[in-house]
């Protein structure tokens, strides 16, 4: 069920998850059309050296090639601790599969779980 999170929203869970207090590590926000700008917001978040994320589920969000490239450099990150990825149901093409593979070889890549599904 979307909770229609706008740039603002997007804004507001990157910084509570980067927060030095947050203890969150199972985010679902699934069924949003978050854009390059949302996306880039929780990227920012992921590369937290504070973020304690480990689920992320992403799915039905509508993500197109471009929020996939701006997402794997949250995978490459070194502090980010992401172990489960859901982006099943969006709009990725062959160039963004390719980028995301190019993620996951990333030797600081954490992902145990990656969900692609139709």
């Amino acid at each position: 069920i979307s909770c229609d999170l706008t740039e603002e929203s997007c804004d507001i869970v990157a910084s509570a998850v980067q927060s030095s207090n947050s203890t969150l590590r199972d985010l679902i926000i699934s069924c949003n059309n978050l854009g390059d700008s949302g996306v880039k917001l929780l990227c920012a978040g992921l590369m937290s050296p504070n973020c304690k994320l480990e689920r992320l589920d992403l799915s039905c969000d509508y993500l197109r090639d471009s929020e996939v490239k701006l997402f794997c450099a949250g995978l490459m990150s070194p502090n980010c601790k992401l172990e489960r990825l859901d982006l099943s149901y969006n709009n990725l093409g062959d160039s963004g599969v390719k980028l995301l593979c190019a993620g996951l070889m990333s030797p600081n890549c954490k992902l145990q779980r990656l969900g692609l599904g139709w």
